[in-house]
């Protein structure tokens, strides 16, 4: 389960990755470039984020949606 957006982990987001599901593989690498650079500037509005600890601060992690590449688009 994703978790919300947290003001206290972004400010220690240390990396970002993004994971793209299978449903979206005919997405080319230069789109999927873009749409991440998009996703992880504005993260408190993605569908799915989590954080996951590391030694040094946290990851964010989005799993990106259909919701988010709708809103993209728009």
């Amino acid at each position: 389960m994703a978790n919300a957006f947290d003001p206290y982990r972004e400010a220690l987001v240390v990396e970002t990755r993004t994971i793209w599901p299978d449903e979206f593989a005919s997405i080319d690498e230069a789109e999927r470039e873009r749409i991440e650079q998009l996703l992880h500037a504005q993260p408190q509005l993605c569908a799915e984020l989590d954080y996951t600890r590391l030694h040094t601060g946290f990851c964010r992690d989005i799993t990106v949606t259909q919701a988010d590449l709708d809103r993209l688009a728009g």
